[in-house]
Protein backbone atom coordinates (compact mmCIF):
# COMPACT_ATOMS: atom_id res chain seq x y z
CA UNK A 1 0.00 0.00 0.00
CA UNK A 2 1.22 3.54 -1.08
CA UNK A 3 -0.55 6.30 1.33
CA UNK A 4 -0.14 8.39 -1.71
CA UNK A 5 -2.25 6.91 -3.88
CA UNK A 6 -4.49 4.43 -1.60
CA UNK A 7 -8.33 4.89 -1.66
CA UNK A 8 -10.91 3.50 0.03
CA UNK A 9 -12.50 0.25 -1.27
CA UNK A 10 -15.46 -1.81 0.60
CA UNK A 11 -16.84 -4.69 -0.96
CA UNK A 12 -18.73 -5.37 2.10
CA UNK A 13 -18.86 -4.77 5.02
CA UNK A 14 -18.72 -7.06 7.69
CA UNK A 15 -17.18 -9.40 5.18
CA UNK A 16 -17.46 -13.40 5.85
CA UNK A 17 -13.68 -13.37 7.44
CA UNK A 18 -14.35 -10.16 9.55
CA UNK A 19 -17.73 -11.72 10.63
CA UNK A 20 -15.67 -15.06 11.80
CA UNK A 21 -13.10 -12.85 13.82
CA UNK A 22 -16.28 -10.91 15.13
CA UNK A 23 -17.80 -14.28 16.32
CA UNK A 24 -14.68 -15.79 17.87
CA UNK A 25 -13.68 -13.30 19.69
CA UNK A 26 -17.60 -12.50 21.24
CA UNK A 27 -16.69 -16.21 22.24
CA UNK A 28 -15.00 -15.55 24.84
CA UNK A 29 -15.24 -10.95 25.36
CA UNK A 30 -17.23 -9.63 28.02
CA UNK A 31 -20.26 -7.11 26.84
CA UNK A 32 -18.26 -3.61 25.67
CA UNK A 33 -19.02 -0.65 23.12
CA UNK A 34 -17.82 -2.36 19.78
CA UNK A 35 -19.00 0.41 17.66
CA UNK A 36 -19.48 -1.53 14.32
CA UNK A 37 -17.96 -4.48 13.20
CA UNK A 38 -14.86 -3.27 11.94
CA UNK A 39 -12.09 -5.69 12.25
CA UNK A 40 -8.20 -4.19 11.44
CA UNK A 41 -5.89 -7.53 9.94
CA UNK A 42 -2.94 -5.90 11.62
CA UNK A 43 -0.97 -8.13 9.46
CA UNK A 44 -2.20 -6.68 6.61
CA UNK A 45 -1.06 -3.63 4.43
CA UNK A 46 -1.56 -0.26 6.44
CA UNK A 47 -0.03 3.36 6.09
CA UNK A 48 -0.84 6.56 7.66
CA UNK A 49 -4.91 6.65 7.95
CA UNK A 50 -5.19 3.71 5.58
CA UNK A 51 -5.68 0.45 6.93
CA UNK A 52 -7.33 -3.34 5.58
CA UNK A 53 -9.63 -5.69 7.13
CA UNK A 54 -9.50 -9.58 6.57
CA UNK A 55 -11.51 -9.12 3.75
CA UNK A 56 -9.65 -6.86 2.20
CA UNK A 57 -11.56 -3.99 2.31
CA UNK A 58 -9.39 -0.65 2.55
CA UNK A 59 -10.54 1.86 5.38
CA UNK A 60 -9.97 5.39 5.60
CA UNK A 61 -9.25 5.46 9.30
CA UNK A 62 -10.47 9.16 10.57
CA UNK A 63 -10.77 7.86 14.68
CA UNK A 64 -7.29 6.76 15.11
CA UNK A 65 -8.58 4.59 17.60
CA UNK A 66 -10.23 6.91 19.46
CA UNK A 67 -6.62 9.34 19.22
CA UNK A 68 -4.57 6.15 20.55
CA UNK A 69 -3.08 6.35 17.16
CA UNK A 70 -1.89 9.71 16.88
CA UNK A 71 0.21 9.09 13.84
CA UNK A 72 -2.07 6.84 11.89
CA UNK A 73 -1.14 3.40 10.46
CA UNK A 74 2.79 2.00 10.61
CA UNK A 75 4.32 5.53 9.95
CA UNK A 76 8.01 5.78 9.72
CA UNK A 77 8.59 7.95 12.09
CA UNK A 78 7.71 5.28 15.12
CA UNK A 79 8.60 2.35 13.01
CA UNK A 80 11.80 2.83 11.78
CA UNK A 81 13.21 3.29 15.17
CA UNK A 82 11.42 0.31 16.73
CA UNK A 83 13.15 -1.95 14.18
CA UNK A 84 16.74 -0.99 15.59
CA UNK A 85 15.19 -2.82 18.94
CA UNK A 86 15.78 -6.61 19.19
CA UNK A 87 13.14 -7.33 21.31
CA UNK A 88 13.19 -9.28 23.96
CA UNK A 89 11.31 -11.06 26.68
CA UNK A 90 9.74 -9.69 28.87
CA UNK A 91 8.45 -6.34 27.29
CA UNK A 92 6.86 -5.62 30.68
CA UNK A 93 7.94 -5.87 33.97
CA UNK A 94 6.07 -4.76 36.85
CA UNK A 95 7.52 -1.28 36.82
CA UNK A 96 6.87 0.35 40.08
CA UNK A 97 8.59 -2.70 41.87
CA UNK A 98 11.89 -2.50 39.34
CA UNK A 99 13.81 -0.66 37.41
CA UNK A 100 14.22 -1.00 33.48
CA UNK A 101 17.07 0.51 31.52
CA UNK A 102 17.45 0.53 27.16
CA UNK A 103 20.88 -0.42 27.55
CA UNK A 104 24.32 2.51 28.35
CA UNK A 105 23.69 5.07 30.50
CA UNK A 106 20.44 6.82 30.45
CA UNK A 107 22.16 9.48 28.06
CA UNK A 108 23.64 7.44 25.82
CA UNK A 109 20.62 4.95 25.17
CA UNK A 110 20.06 4.62 21.61
CA UNK A 111 15.91 3.96 22.37
CA UNK A 112 13.78 5.77 24.96
CA UNK A 113 12.23 3.78 28.11
CA UNK A 114 9.97 4.82 31.12
CA UNK A 115 11.94 6.98 32.78
CA UNK A 116 12.94 9.00 29.36
CA UNK A 117 9.19 9.69 28.82
CA UNK A 118 8.78 10.47 32.45
CA UNK A 119 11.80 13.44 31.96
CA UNK A 120 10.28 14.42 28.28
CA UNK A 121 6.73 14.34 30.62
CA UNK A 122 8.15 16.83 32.77
CA UNK A 123 9.64 19.12 30.13
CA UNK A 124 6.89 19.32 28.00
CA UNK A 125 4.89 20.49 31.33
CA UNK A 126 7.36 22.89 32.88
CA UNK A 127 5.26 25.76 31.52
CA UNK A 128 2.69 24.47 34.24
CA UNK A 129 5.89 23.92 37.06
CA UNK A 130 5.25 20.09 36.93
CA UNK A 131 8.11 18.10 37.56
CA UNK A 132 7.00 14.46 38.49
CA UNK A 133 5.19 11.85 36.69
CA UNK A 134 3.82 8.84 37.93
CA UNK A 135 3.04 6.33 34.75
CA UNK A 136 0.19 3.63 34.50
CA UNK A 137 -1.77 1.29 32.44
CA UNK A 138 -4.62 3.63 30.94
CA UNK A 139 -6.50 6.71 30.88
CA UNK A 140 -8.34 5.77 33.75
CA UNK A 141 -6.02 4.49 35.91
CA UNK A 142 -4.38 8.06 35.19
CA UNK A 143 -7.44 9.86 36.50
CA UNK A 144 -7.69 7.28 39.69
CA UNK A 145 -4.26 8.44 40.64
CA UNK A 146 -4.97 12.30 40.47
CA UNK A 147 -7.72 12.08 42.68
CA UNK A 148 -6.25 9.80 44.92
CA UNK A 149 -3.01 12.67 44.56
CA UNK A 150 -5.51 15.08 45.46
CA UNK A 151 -7.38 13.53 48.28
CA UNK A 152 -4.39 12.66 49.96
CA UNK A 153 -2.78 16.34 49.58
CA UNK A 154 -6.48 18.15 51.09
CA UNK A 155 -6.47 18.04 54.50
CA UNK A 156 -9.97 17.77 55.03
CA UNK A 157 -10.62 15.68 51.64
CA UNK A 158 -14.69 15.51 51.64
CA UNK A 159 -15.59 17.02 48.20
CA UNK A 160 -14.70 16.55 44.28
CA UNK A 161 -15.81 18.64 41.66
CA UNK A 162 -16.96 17.39 37.99
CA UNK A 163 -18.88 19.02 35.01
CA UNK A 164 -22.02 18.02 33.59
CA UNK A 165 -21.31 16.05 30.43
CA UNK A 166 -17.94 15.17 31.42
CA UNK A 167 -16.29 11.88 30.76
CA UNK A 168 -12.96 10.39 32.85
CA UNK A 169 -13.14 6.58 32.80
CA UNK A 170 -14.58 3.57 33.64
CA UNK A 171 -13.06 2.31 36.62
CA UNK A 172 -15.14 2.50 39.43
CA UNK A 173 -13.65 5.47 41.22
CA UNK A 174 -13.33 7.46 38.05
CA UNK A 175 -16.97 6.34 37.22
CA UNK A 176 -18.73 8.86 40.07
CA UNK A 177 -16.66 12.14 37.77
CA UNK A 178 -18.53 11.22 34.66
CA UNK A 179 -21.95 13.23 33.58
CA UNK A 180 -21.70 12.05 30.15
CA UNK A 181 -24.10 8.88 30.16
CA UNK A 182 -25.97 7.46 33.08
CA UNK A 183 -25.34 3.85 31.74
CA UNK A 184 -21.67 4.05 32.58
CA UNK A 185 -22.83 4.66 36.55
CA UNK A 186 -25.53 3.14 36.55
CA UNK A 187 -26.29 0.58 39.51
CA UNK A 188 -22.30 1.29 40.88
CA UNK A 189 -21.63 2.57 44.15
CA UNK A 190 -20.21 6.25 43.80
CA UNK A 191 -17.90 8.30 45.53
CA UNK A 192 -19.16 10.57 48.12
CA UNK A 193 -19.39 14.09 47.62
CA UNK A 194 -19.13 14.60 44.20
CA UNK A 195 -20.90 17.86 42.94
CA UNK A 196 -21.24 18.89 39.25
CA UNK A 197 -22.58 21.48 37.50
CA UNK A 198 -23.43 22.87 33.64
CA UNK A 199 -20.42 22.98 31.76
CA UNK A 200 -21.17 26.86 31.10
CA UNK A 201 -20.23 30.26 32.20
CA UNK A 202 -23.43 29.81 34.14
CA UNK A 203 -22.50 26.53 36.02
CA UNK A 204 -19.05 28.39 37.41
CA UNK A 205 -21.46 31.26 38.62
CA UNK A 206 -23.61 28.16 40.35
CA UNK A 207 -20.20 26.70 41.59
CA UNK A 208 -18.94 29.96 42.66
CA UNK A 209 -22.68 30.20 45.14
CA UNK A 210 -21.51 26.88 46.35
CA UNK A 211 -18.07 27.46 47.51
CA UNK A 212 -18.98 30.83 48.75
CA UNK A 213 -17.94 30.93 52.66
CA UNK A 214 -20.85 32.39 53.84
CA UNK A 215 -23.94 31.60 51.96
CA UNK A 216 -22.26 28.50 50.33
CA UNK A 217 -22.63 24.72 51.48
CA UNK A 218 -19.46 23.56 50.35
CA UNK A 219 -16.50 24.23 51.96
CA UNK A 220 -13.81 25.08 49.83
CA UNK A 221 -11.22 23.87 52.44
CA UNK A 222 -12.55 20.09 52.01
CA UNK A 223 -12.53 20.51 47.94
CA UNK A 224 -9.59 18.07 46.92
CA UNK A 225 -10.29 18.80 43.16
CA UNK A 226 -12.03 20.23 40.38
CA UNK A 227 -11.44 17.48 37.33
CA UNK A 228 -12.50 18.67 33.70
CA UNK A 229 -11.84 18.09 29.71
CA UNK A 230 -10.55 21.03 28.38
CA UNK A 231 -11.99 19.83 25.49
CA UNK A 232 -15.37 17.53 26.24
CA UNK A 233 -15.41 13.98 24.28
CA UNK A 234 -17.50 11.55 25.14
CA UNK A 235 -19.55 14.77 26.15
CA UNK A 236 -20.01 15.63 22.04
CA UNK A 237 -16.68 17.45 21.41
CA UNK A 238 -17.54 20.70 23.43
CA UNK A 239 -14.76 23.30 22.93
CA UNK A 240 -15.11 25.95 25.68
CA UNK A 241 -14.61 29.20 24.86
CA UNK A 242 -11.65 31.42 26.97
CA UNK A 243 -13.93 33.26 29.30
CA UNK A 244 -15.30 29.56 31.00
CA UNK A 245 -11.85 28.39 30.92
CA UNK A 246 -10.60 31.30 32.90
CA UNK A 247 -13.68 31.51 34.86
CA UNK A 248 -13.01 28.20 36.47
CA UNK A 249 -9.44 28.99 36.48
CA UNK A 250 -9.93 32.02 38.67
CA UNK A 251 -12.22 30.20 41.19
CA UNK A 252 -9.96 27.43 41.58
CA UNK A 253 -6.96 29.72 42.35
CA UNK A 254 -9.28 32.08 44.91
CA UNK A 255 -10.25 28.87 47.17
CA UNK A 256 -6.85 26.66 46.35
CA UNK A 257 -8.77 24.11 44.63
CA UNK A 258 -6.39 22.13 42.75
CA UNK A 259 -7.66 21.59 38.57
CA UNK A 260 -7.21 18.23 37.12
CA UNK A 261 -7.22 18.62 33.40
CA UNK A 262 -8.32 15.62 31.53
CA UNK A 263 -6.06 15.24 28.45
CA UNK A 264 -6.38 11.87 27.33
CA UNK A 265 -8.37 12.41 24.06
CA UNK A 266 -7.17 16.07 23.51
CA UNK A 267 -3.29 16.03 24.53
CA UNK A 268 -0.66 15.32 22.73
CA UNK A 269 -0.76 17.18 19.99
CA UNK A 270 -4.34 16.87 18.76
CA UNK A 271 -5.76 20.33 18.97
CA UNK A 272 -2.71 21.81 17.33
CA UNK A 273 -0.42 22.51 20.76
CA UNK A 274 1.01 19.86 22.92
CA UNK A 275 -2.27 20.31 25.31
CA UNK A 276 -5.40 21.71 24.92
CA UNK A 277 -5.17 23.53 28.16
CA UNK A 278 -2.42 25.69 26.49
CA UNK A 279 -4.88 27.78 23.86
CA UNK A 280 -6.55 28.66 27.33
CA UNK A 281 -5.32 31.42 30.02
CA UNK A 282 -5.72 28.44 32.07
CA UNK A 283 -3.30 26.47 34.70
CA UNK A 284 -3.95 23.15 35.50
CA UNK A 285 -2.30 21.45 38.63
CA UNK A 286 -2.77 18.21 37.52
CA UNK A 287 -2.81 16.73 33.87
CA UNK A 288 -3.43 13.30 32.91
CA UNK A 289 -2.37 11.96 29.79
CA UNK A 290 -2.83 8.13 27.75
CA UNK A 291 -4.07 7.44 24.39
CA UNK A 292 -1.82 9.05 22.26
CA UNK A 293 0.92 8.67 24.84
CA UNK A 294 0.45 4.78 24.83
CA UNK A 295 0.91 4.40 28.14
CA UNK A 296 -1.16 6.34 30.81
CA UNK A 297 0.37 9.36 32.79
CA UNK A 298 -0.25 11.41 35.59
CA UNK A 299 1.87 15.11 35.79
CA UNK A 300 2.11 17.53 38.86
CA UNK A 301 4.50 19.14 41.01
CA UNK A 302 5.74 16.72 43.86
CA UNK A 303 4.27 18.41 46.51
CA UNK A 304 0.93 17.28 45.37
CA UNK A 305 1.83 13.48 45.19
CA UNK A 306 1.53 11.38 48.18
CA UNK A 307 4.99 10.90 50.02
CA UNK A 308 4.37 7.21 50.78
CA UNK A 309 5.23 4.87 49.37
CA UNK A 310 1.98 2.68 47.78
CA UNK A 311 -0.36 5.73 47.75
CA UNK A 312 -0.28 5.22 44.01
CA UNK A 313 -0.81 2.24 41.94
CA UNK A 314 -0.25 0.66 38.48
CA UNK A 315 1.07 -2.90 37.47
CA UNK A 316 2.93 -2.16 34.45
CA UNK A 317 2.97 1.32 34.18
CA UNK A 318 6.43 2.35 34.41
CA UNK A 319 7.48 -0.90 32.39
CA UNK A 320 5.84 -0.74 29.80
CA UNK A 321 9.18 -0.83 27.58
CA UNK A 322 7.67 -0.77 24.47
CA UNK A 323 4.75 1.44 24.89
CA UNK A 324 7.31 4.09 26.73
CA UNK A 325 8.98 3.85 23.44
CA UNK A 326 6.40 4.59 21.64
CA UNK A 327 5.05 7.42 23.51
CA UNK A 328 8.74 9.46 23.79
CA UNK A 329 9.24 8.51 20.06
CA UNK A 330 5.64 10.05 19.22
CA UNK A 331 6.62 13.33 21.09
CA UNK A 332 9.70 13.36 19.48
CA UNK A 333 8.02 12.95 16.00
CA UNK A 334 5.73 15.64 16.93
CA UNK A 335 8.28 18.76 17.48
CA UNK A 336 11.26 17.34 14.77
CA UNK A 337 8.22 17.38 12.24
CA UNK A 338 6.71 20.23 13.04
CA UNK A 339 3.35 18.47 13.73
CA UNK A 340 1.75 20.96 16.10
CA UNK A 341 1.87 23.79 13.15
CA UNK A 342 0.75 20.90 10.75
CA UNK A 343 -2.19 19.98 13.12
CA UNK A 344 -3.63 23.16 13.39
CA UNK A 345 -3.93 24.06 10.02
CA UNK A 346 -5.21 20.87 9.01
CA UNK A 347 -7.52 21.25 11.72
CA UNK A 348 -8.56 24.66 9.87
CA UNK A 349 -9.00 23.31 6.77
CA UNK A 350 -10.99 20.43 7.50
CA UNK A 351 -13.53 22.98 9.62
CA UNK A 352 -14.08 25.05 6.67
CA UNK A 353 -14.55 21.74 4.47
CA UNK A 354 -17.41 20.67 7.01
CA UNK A 355 -18.84 24.26 6.87
CA UNK A 356 -19.22 23.85 3.26
CA UNK A 357 -20.79 20.25 4.26
CA UNK A 358 -22.98 22.48 6.87
CA UNK A 359 -24.63 24.78 4.68
CA UNK A 360 -25.81 22.04 1.94
CA UNK A 361 -27.31 20.03 4.44
CA UNK A 362 -30.27 20.60 6.80
CA UNK A 363 -29.52 17.63 8.74
CA UNK A 364 -26.05 19.13 9.93
CA UNK A 365 -26.85 21.60 12.78
CA UNK A 366 -22.53 22.50 13.27
CA UNK A 367 -19.20 21.85 13.17
CA UNK A 368 -16.97 22.97 15.86
CA UNK A 369 -13.77 21.66 16.96
CA UNK A 370 -10.15 22.38 17.82
CA UNK A 371 -7.02 21.27 15.83
CA UNK A 372 -7.77 17.93 14.30
CA UNK A 373 -10.46 16.96 17.32
CA UNK A 374 -13.79 17.89 15.01
CA UNK A 375 -17.10 17.45 15.37
CA UNK A 376 -20.24 17.34 13.13
CA UNK A 377 -23.47 17.40 15.11
CA UNK A 378 -26.43 16.32 13.06
CA UNK A 379 -30.15 16.90 14.01
CA UNK A 380 -31.40 13.77 15.40
CA UNK A 381 -29.17 11.14 16.69
CA UNK A 382 -31.06 8.69 14.73
CA UNK A 383 -29.32 10.44 11.94
CA UNK A 384 -25.86 10.68 13.07
CA UNK A 385 -25.99 7.07 13.51
CA UNK A 386 -27.29 6.21 10.17
CA UNK A 387 -24.43 8.62 8.70
CA UNK A 388 -21.71 6.63 10.60
CA UNK A 389 -23.00 3.75 9.29
CA UNK A 390 -23.20 5.07 5.91
CA UNK A 391 -19.60 6.37 6.04
CA UNK A 392 -18.84 3.07 7.04
CA UNK A 393 -19.97 1.03 3.96
CA UNK A 394 -17.97 3.91 2.02
CA UNK A 395 -15.12 2.94 3.68
CA UNK A 396 -14.66 5.68 6.13
CA UNK A 397 -14.30 5.04 9.42
CA UNK A 398 -16.11 7.68 12.30
CA UNK A 399 -17.20 7.49 15.55
CA UNK A 400 -20.58 9.11 17.44
CA UNK A 401 -19.99 11.12 20.64
CA UNK A 402 -22.68 13.04 22.32
CA UNK A 403 -25.80 12.44 21.89
CA UNK A 404 -26.22 13.62 17.78
CA UNK A 405 -22.94 14.11 17.47
CA UNK A 406 -19.96 12.67 14.63
CA UNK A 407 -16.26 12.95 15.78
CA UNK A 408 -13.46 12.56 13.28
CA UNK A 409 -10.14 12.09 14.46
CA UNK A 410 -7.41 12.14 11.75
CA UNK A 411 -3.97 11.55 12.13
CA UNK A 412 -1.88 14.28 13.07
CA UNK A 413 -0.05 14.09 9.90
CA UNK A 414 -3.31 13.96 7.21
CA UNK A 415 -2.37 15.12 4.11
CA UNK A 416 -4.87 17.40 2.33
CA UNK A 417 -5.68 14.34 -0.42
CA UNK A 418 -7.09 12.79 2.65
CA UNK A 419 -9.43 15.44 4.10
CA UNK A 420 -10.70 15.72 0.54
CA UNK A 421 -11.32 12.10 0.33
CA UNK A 422 -12.86 11.71 4.11
CA UNK A 423 -15.17 14.80 2.77
CA UNK A 424 -16.03 13.55 -0.33
CA UNK A 425 -17.14 10.42 1.46
CA UNK A 426 -18.74 11.81 4.33
CA UNK A 427 -20.81 14.12 2.14
CA UNK A 428 -22.12 10.95 0.15
CA UNK A 429 -22.84 9.23 3.39
CA UNK A 430 -24.92 12.43 4.92
CA UNK A 431 -26.88 13.15 1.44
CA UNK A 432 -27.37 9.34 1.71
CA UNK A 433 -29.22 9.69 4.68
CA UNK A 434 -30.77 12.94 5.08
CA UNK A 435 -33.85 12.34 2.75
CA UNK A 436 -34.91 9.43 5.65
CA UNK A 437 -33.84 11.29 8.33
CA UNK A 438 -36.10 14.23 6.70
CA UNK A 439 -39.15 11.58 6.25
CA UNK A 440 -39.00 11.00 9.90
Amino acid sequence: MQRETAVPNVTQLPGPVASEWVEYHQQAAATSTYVYDFVWDSTADAEGPFCTDPDGNVLLDFTSHVAAAPLGYNNPLITDKLREFDLVDPLKIAGQDFYVSTGGTPEEAELPGPAHLMNKLTEITAHYDMDTVFLSNSGAEAVENAIKACYDHCEQPKYGLTFEGAFHGRTLGALSLNRSKSVHRRDFPELSGIHDVPHSLEGVERLREKLDPDHGHIPPEQVAFLILEPIQGEGGYRVPDGEFMRAVDDLCTEHDIPIIADEIQSGVGRTGKLWASDHYEFEPDVITAAKALRVGATVSRSELFPDEESRLSSTWGAGDIIASMQGTLTLAAIKEHDLLAHAEQQGEALLDRLADLEAAHEAVVDVRGLGLMTAVEFDTADCRDDVVDAALQRGLLTLGCGTKTLRLLPPLDVRDRELDIAIDLLGEAVAAVEPVSSAN
